[in-house]
Parts: C-alpha cells; structure tokens; sequence
C-alpha cells in the first residue's frame, strides 16, 4: 500500500529538469520612497506599543515566542550624474525627494554607461527611482529626435497589479515633463481599442512576461518601431523568475534581445529585486548578459519588530484524537479586527484564496458587533477576481480608504501602499525572501513597522516559532533557474523560429544544448530546414506550446448557474482539487457550492449558499521511477535523484467545520487520474536497518508515512518552494527499489529543481525533519509534527516514534557536509 500526498498543481507530464543552485544572503532594510517622511505625518503608535495592545488581555502574551527588533538606520546621500537630464531631476525634486541614496546614483551611473544592471537593496530603498530616472532622462532626449518616435522603454513585472502600480507611479513622478514621457499598461487586462495606440504612441509600456511571449514577441512586425528604438528593459521583482518559470522567462528574455538585434536596438537591461541572492550571477543567468550589482542599500529604515505568533491549543480533536491548535486563519482574522479598529492600516497575507475570502469575511462579521461602520473597510484581494474589482480595491488600499486588507501573494511584489503601519502573515509563506517581501510592505512611508508570522499548525510553522534564528540568522534560500533545460528550451526555439526563422549565428544565444536540440525538433518535424535557417512550418501558434507559468492548460471559468454572471477563474491545474463539485468557493465575501465541474468545456456552476464548512479535496497517489540519475550510499541506505512518473486521482473531499478544522465527514468523487513526469529524491533503508531501528512490519507503513510527511513540511527551510509546490509518496515495498522507500517531488511537469535541492541538503534537511518530530510535545502525531493538510489517505497510519527510530538509523551513515 502506498502512502502520499499531493502537490496543489499536478499537470500533464513534461519532461525533467535539471537546475543549478545558487546561495544567498538575507536582506533586512524596510522602508518607503527614497524620500524621508514628510513633517506633516502625523504622529503613530510606536509598532511595539501595536503588538503591546495586541497581546493585552487573557493568554495572548503567551502566543508570542519570539520578538526580534530590527533598528532604524540613518541613510545616505549621493548626486545624480550629470549626464541626468536637469528637467527629469526637478521632476524628482517636484516628487519631493532632494537627493538620491548612493545606491540610486550609483545604478543610474551603471544604466547611462550601457552597463546592464541589478538594484538589489532592502524593501522600500526606492528601487523603482534607480531605473526610473536614467529611463525617463533617455526618453526625454529621445523626445527631441528629429525623425522618428525616438527612445523607448519596456517594463516587465510579475503580476498585474504591480504593473498597474507602476504605472500609476511613473505617471504621477513624469507628470511635469508633458508628453514627452507616454507611459502605458500593456496586458491581457488591456481593452482592444487601446492597444494599436499603446504599440503606435506609447514609449513606456509596461507588461508582463506572460504578454511578451504571446502577444509582443509573436507579432513583433507590428512593435518594429518600439523595438527599433528600445533603449531600457526593466526587469522588477527578478528574484520571483525561478524554477521552471523563471528557466522560460530567461529564454523569452533572449528571444526579445534576438528581436531587438533584427531591428538594430541592444538594449540595456535594469533588474530590481529587494531578495536577490549573488545578484548579478542570478541576473546574468536570467538575461544571459553581464550584469553589474549594487547591493549596498544606502537607504534610512524605519525600525522594525518582527514578532511570532503561535496560536494556542484548543479543546478540540482532529484526525486520530490529535490535539488541535487554533488555526491561523481565526488568528489572524482577530488580529486583522483588533488592528482594524486600532486604526492601524494592515495587510495580512494569506496562502490561499479560499483563506483570503474567509479572513476578511471573519473580520467583517467581528467588526460589525464592534463598529459597523468600520464593516466596508476591510476587503479581501486575490488572484481570478476581475479587472475591475483588483484595481478599485488596488486604488482604495492606496488612498487609505481600506484600513484592513486579506490578500494572496497576487499583492505581494512591489504594490507601493503608502502609510501602511502592520503586516500580518498568515503561515510561513515557503521562503525567507517571501517572508521579508511581505514583512516590507508595511513602513513604507519612513514609519518603525510591525510584522507577525502567524504559524499555523504544520511541522515546518511550528518549528520556526520555536527557532527564530532559522529566520533571522539565515540568508534567503537558492534562487533555482536553469535556462539551458532541453524540456524549456525547446518550444522557445520554435516561437523563435516561428517569429524570424533561425540561423547557425543565433544558436549561441539561445544556450549550449541549442544545436543537440535543433535535429530532434527537425525529426519532430516541429521545424525544418531550408537552405541556412530552421523554420516553423505549423500552422498553430508556436508560443503556445511553453505553458511559461505552468498552469496546465485553459482557466476554468467561475459561473454562477441562476444568472449566467462570470464570478472569476481558477487555474486549470487546481481545478480538481479547488472546483470539484460539492467544494465551498469563495468570492468577494459570499458563499458559492459548486454544482457541477465541466472538464471538457473548463466551467465550475456555482450557486449562492452558506454552508457552516470548508472543504479539502483529498487524493490517491502511485509513483514509478523512470531513470536514477545519482545514487550515493549512506551506509547501507541509499539516497537516490531522478526522474520519476506520478499518477494522481482526486477521490473525495472532506467537510470541515469553519474556524475549528473539525472534520464534519467525507464524499467520494468521481475525477480522472492525471498524470505527471517530474523530478524526485528518494531514500531507501534495508530489513537490517529497520531492525536496528525496531521498526516491525507493523509499524513500518506508519514511520515511513510520518517521515514522508513530516519530510515535506521541512523541505521549504531548504528550497526556494512551498510545501504545495512538493509531494510525497512512502512504501514499505517499492516495486522499483524492492525496499521501504521514501519519495519527494517537484509538483512541476518536468521539475522544478527543488527535489535537486532537497537531495543536495539531504543531511541537513532530514537532520531538521527528525529534530521537528522529536522536538513535539503531542504523545501520537499531530499537526504540528507528522500530519498533513493534504493527505491523500486521511493521515493514517502515522507512527511518530516510529519515524524518530527510523530518521536517527538512517542518518546515522550519512556523509559530512
């Protein structure tokens, strides 16, 4: 029998890929704009005066495990170089700001001498003014061409809301310079009727690289002259292009410069990123070019107090008589209502978008037996909501108009909220870099801030709270990229092909395992050769065979079955597990069942209810080892990486009661098996081993599930992932290794480099795995140590002590770092 649990997001299979780690180092400046607060502000609570009010009253004091103060830090000024324009300077000055940081005048130094450059300072250290200013001094002079459109500039962010963010910034910041600066937002929000004059007039767009590869580069006829003239490319929040995503990105980037170099442009590229780790290595990696670093942050910082936050154990019983903790979703919808009513302007971010609805409705529901007038100034904010409500709620969090925000990570790069006071993270959000994005979202205006990681009741949350120092004493995790993978290089080189057929001299450009690939996409007959250059001769679009983000094919639409009104999307790898029938959907506040899933035509109907549950999809799982790529011996035990084949299959879901997590009951489903070619790491042990570790064949399914489990909760602590981004599967006897096996795995078609990393820490990671299950105070498992959110068999059987024994025996042979 095998015991697993699934990653959120299983696709159709890709093929494997291998990456190359990197290090990093920890970023700790938080603040606003580069300018200082104006004298005006007026006076705020002090952030530990916040979280002192917080903690008053009952057992709340003893919630938090940890404080960590971070102090103010004076900043420092440089001069713009005198190459800046005199009328973009007083346009700075306008802003309010007088001088620049020294790491601002230092990049703008790198920009105007051609040198492509990575701005990789603390949250807030004014970033986006480092690029800005040589940008727009360029689009000035391009302004007063006599011929032509002159200078251009391309902005590439993340997310569309960060987009939009910008734009409005670069608007208000070029505003005294008149037309000669035509910023303008280029994305799959864009009506129609705007976008022949964006490609025409507009010398600023800003997009994302999801447009750049289906829209602009494919019709780069139409962009000629935009591209002809392109003289910046603006690369914001790089350090988020890792993994598969950011292996497409990086090529999608070389398909722009290979663009630009047919039109006669070689433009400058200028990164920002307040996480990088080795940034110009990882900025090289991702642009293919030299890149030039400036990470000392000149930048002032507010104070900030970090504190940790572990909510207290309930008189409640989950799976297996556990003991229960107070999840983190009450939490921090309380600590949300408390803020809100403070006056103290707060985004907390939540994992999920199911999580981000249910907060801020807990929250609105609190506030209104408090003041109901203080009801409509708390929201939620997510991903799949329509353009027009995440820009009105992007525009009422701006102005202060909300004062208490519910958000997923579509909110966490770069959206400058000025003025805001805390920051409540719902959970551990997988990473360190994350944790510090999010942490900076607060004191953006020079104010001390307040930041609070909520834990929830998971073996990696509950770890952390109880040793800070793996968060403050550590650096960020490995950025993971790897743009030569033959799986991710191969449909860009035939969008390549389909935009300007390919010849012998654009093969460098593209990487070294470019020319092995070429006769295998000849062979696929994908391309074919004609005199000197390969040509895509399909009549499909060729950009559409890279998913670049991974999705798994076409969103699913969100309907509500009485009146036909489309709600939103869900992505299509979710589907399954998110929009089966009978789940409970959120959106805006209300309520929806799902009435029935529409595979074939990729529509959830939905009907307002208000049912007194959630609901958790749950899953069966079997895995097949396609290759071993590397085998080492520890002792007898083997730790293996390779590729591997996982068949999955959503069976049921469960109902939980709201707030509690209490299990109301289950109901089977009936949703086909879906198939995934992935990267994995896998550790065997022998009948000797088990016998030293007084492992019986009773037990034996138990301890190897628990350490499964308990495997992937740690595995975030060491890769650049989120434990949904990973899944597991353990055996008493794999048909494949004919051994009690352990399997983790990259939930990415074709991988995504975090079982590479998982394989590379191996010592450490599993090492930090038997500390968090020994380290628990629960007599049998819990949520805390060894059970799991998503597993697929109800988390049973689970033996903790079981997989103490076994962890100690087996790495009891492992090598010295």
């Amino acid at each position: 029998m095998a015991f697993n649990h699934l990653p959120a997001g299983v696709h159709d299979a890709l093929r494997p890929l291998s990456v190359t780690p990197v290090t990093h180092s920890v970023p700790m400046a938080k603040n606003h704009r580069p300018d200082h607060p104006s004298a005006g502000t007026p006076e705020r609570p002090s952030p530990r005066a916040v979280l002192d009010r917080l903690a008053s009253g009952g057992s709340r004091a003893s919630r938090i495990t940890h404080t960590e103060h971070l102090p103010p830090r004076e900043g420092r000024h440089a001069v713009w170089p005198d190459r800046i324009r005199t009328e973009v300077i007083s346009a700075v000055h306008q802003a309010g700001i007088e001088h620049p940081w020294a790491h601002q005048a230092e990049a703008a130094e790198h920009a105007l001498d051609g040198e492509s450059v990575v701005v990789a300072t603390g949250t807030a250290s004014g970033k986006s003014l480092a690029y800005l200013v040589p940008t727009l001094s360029a689009l000035l002079d391009g302004s007063e061409a006599p011929n032509g459109r002159g200078a251009t500039a391309l902005y590439l962010a993340p997310t569309k809301a960060l987009a939009a963010d910008q734009c409005r910034a670069v608007k208000e910041l070029a505003a005294p310079l008149g037309h000669a600066v035509r910023p303008a937002v280029y994305d799959g929000d864009t009506p129609v009727e705007e976008r022949e004059w964006v490609r025409q007039y507009a010398n600023y767009v800003l997009t994302n690289p999801d447009m750049l590869h289906r829209g602009i580069l494919p019709s780069h006829p139409r962009w000629s002259s935009f591209l002809r003239a392109l003289r910046y490319v603006v690369i914001d929040e790089c350090h988020t292009y890792r993994g598969v995503f950011g292996s497409h990105v990086a090529q999608v980037l070389r398909r722009l410069r290979r663009l630009c170099a047919r039109y006669g442009s070689d433009p400058v590229f200028l990164l920002a990123s307040a996480t990088a780790a080795d940034p110009s290595i990882a900025a090289g990696r991702l642009t293919g070019l030299p890149v030039k670093e400036v990470a000392d942050d000149a930048s002032p910082r507010g104070e900030l107090v970090f504190a940790l936050w572990e909510p207290p154990l309930t008189e409640l019983h989950g799976e297996k008589g556990a003991p229960v903790r107070r999840t983190a979703t009450a939490e921090t919808a309380d600590l949300l209502t408390d803020l809100t009513v403070q006056g103290v302007r707060t985004v907390a971010f939540v994992r999920s978008r199911r999580g981000a609805e249910l907060i801020a409705l807990i929250a609105q529901e609190r506030l209104a037996e408090v003041d109901r007038s203080l009801v409509h100034r708390v929201a939620a904010y997510r991903g799949g909501y329509l353009p027009g409500e995440r820009r009105a709620l992007e525009r009422a969090l701006h102005s202060g108009e909300l004062l208490g925000l519910a958000a997923t990570t579509a909110l966490e790069l770069g959206v400058d909220v000025s003025g805001l006071d805390a920051v409540v993270i719902a959970g551990y959000p997988g990473t360190r870099a994350s944790l510090w994005q999010q942490a900076g979202r607060a004191g953006r205006s020079g104010q001390g801030a307040l930041a609070i990681l909520v834990a929830r009741d998971d073996p990696l949350d509950t770890y952390l709270v109880h040793h800070p120092e793996a968060l403050f004493q550590q650096p960020v995790e490995s950025t993971v990229l790897d743009p030569d993978n033959p799986y991710v290089l191969a449909p860009h080189l035939c969008a390549a092909a389909a935009e300007l057929p390919l010849t012998d001299d654009d093969l460098n450009l593209f990487g070294p395992t470019t020319e092995e690939l070429m006769p295998q996409l000849e062979a696929a007959k994908l391309l074919r050769r004609r005199a000197k250059a390969w040509h895509w001769t399909r009549r499909e679009r060729a950009a559409d065979l890279a998913d670049i983000r991974g999705e798994g094919g076409t969103p699913v639409q969100v309907v509500e079955a009485g009146t036909g009104t489309l709600l939103g999307t869900v992505d299509a790898s979710a589907a399954h597990t998110a929009v089966h029938a009978g789940a409970v959907h959120l959106h805006q506040g209300r309520t929806y069942l799902v009435r029935e899933l529409d595979l074939e035509d990729s529509v959830a109907l939905v009907e307002q209810a208000d049912p007194p549950y959630s609901t958790t999809a749950r899953d069966t799982t079997a895995i097949s080892v396609l290759e071993t790529d590397v085998e080492v011996p520890w002792g007898q035990a083997r730790l293996c990486y390779g590729s591997v084949e996982v068949t999955n299959q959503v069976v049921s879901f469960l109902r939980r009661r709201l707030i509690t997590g209490e299990v109301l009951g289950e109901t089977k489903l009936d949703l086909p098996p879906r198939t995934l070619r992935t990267r994995a790491v896998w550790w065997t042990v022998t009948e000797d081993q088990l016998d030293a570790a007084r492992i019986n064949p009773e037990i034996l399914g138990g301890a190897l599930h628990a350490a499964e489990h308990a495997s992937i909760g740690m595995l975030p602590l060491f890769a650049t992932c989120d434990r949904w981004d990973i899944g597991g599967v353990s055996v008493p006897l794999h048909p494949d290794t004919l051994l009690p096996t352990v399997f983790v795995y990259d939930g990415q078609p074709g991988g995504a480099g975090f079982a590479e990393r998982a394989f590379h820490t191996a010592r450490e990671w599993l090492s930090a795995t038997r500390q968090a299950i020994a380290s628990c105070e629960c007599d049998a498992g819990c949520p805390s140590c060894v059970q799991s959110p998503k597993c697929g068999n109800g988390n049973d059987p689970l033996h903790k002590r079981g997989a103490v024994r076994l962890l100690t025996e087996l790495l009891k042979a492992a090598p010295a770092p």
